[in-house]
């Protein structure tokens, strides 16, 4: 039984991402930052039994090693860590003053790239010493098309891409594979009122965006069946809505 860390998983995609997984078999330590009721129905309804639930706020330096010694003390090893939590906020560099435009990169910054990178590097470190394991980021379109009026979480995905890659560099001698899965919109309870916009459904060849279990379909396959070649890819999920 593959136990999998799924950070971010109480709602969206990193709910159907937990349920993919716990469908193939998989325990699941869910990670949740402050919406423990909505964790815990995640969790009572992933298939399979033995799923814990952790609660941390990942925008602090100080709370990464604590939740992974939680983690491990739970469950043991982890085979698979699935970086998922993240935070989205606009501050359009138009209309923005400096103060505001600052905590926006900080707080930004805090979540999506160091949190990632520092459970990453403890997860890795661990995995190297056994000699497998597997780190499944999820990033965004936005790192390489620009968010104009979200720029931090667009230059926050990018930085994401890129430790992802030297890290796939890193470890690939010690049999541990660094995958990266990068959505464009999808359909989720946080971002059901853009969705329909005939703007951003204008972007859409598919004329629609994804479903969270598309996107917990690739991230399966990477944390699961993806070949150790496939390690440091970056893998679109958007629909053709931004080709690169």
């Amino acid at each position: 039984m593959k136990h999998i860390l799924v950070t971010g998983a109480s709602r969206g995609i990193g709910r159907a991402i937990a349920s993919a997984l716990a469908a193939r078999g998989a325990r699941i330590a869910l990670h949740f930052n402050s919406d423990r009721a909505a964790a815990e129905q995640t969790r009572r309804a992933l298939a399979g039994t033995g799923h814990v639930l952790f609660g941390a706020d990942l925008s602090g330096a100080g709370t990464i090693a604590p939740l992974w010694q939680q983690v491990t003390a739970a469950l043991g090893n982890i085979d698979v860590v699935v970086n998922n939590a993240g935070i989205y906020a606009e501050h359009s560099p138009l209309s923005c003053d400096f103060d505001a435009w600052s905590e926006v990169v900080h707080r930004t910054f805090a979540t999506n790239f160091f949190g990632t990178a520092q459970l990453s590097f403890l997860a890795a470190q661990a995995m190297a010493k056994r000699g497998s394991g597997r780190i499944v980021n999820i990033s965004s379109r936005g790192a390489f098309r620009g968010e104009p009026t979200a720029p931090a979480y667009g230059a926050s995905k990018a930085a994401v891409n890129s430790f992802s890659q030297s890290f796939a560099k890193a470890f690939a001698p010690k049999g541990v594979y660094v995958y990266v899965v990068a959505p464009g919109w999808v359909a989720t309870e946080r971002v059901a009122r853009y969705v329909q916009d005939a703007v951003v459904l204008a972007d859409q060849p598919l004329a629609r965006v994804a479903t969270p279990e598309e996107v917990a379909q690739v991230a399966t396959f990477c944390a699961l069946d993806a070949p150790a070649s496939l390690t440091g890819a970056v893998l679109d999920v958007n629909g053709a809505s931004y080709l690169r």
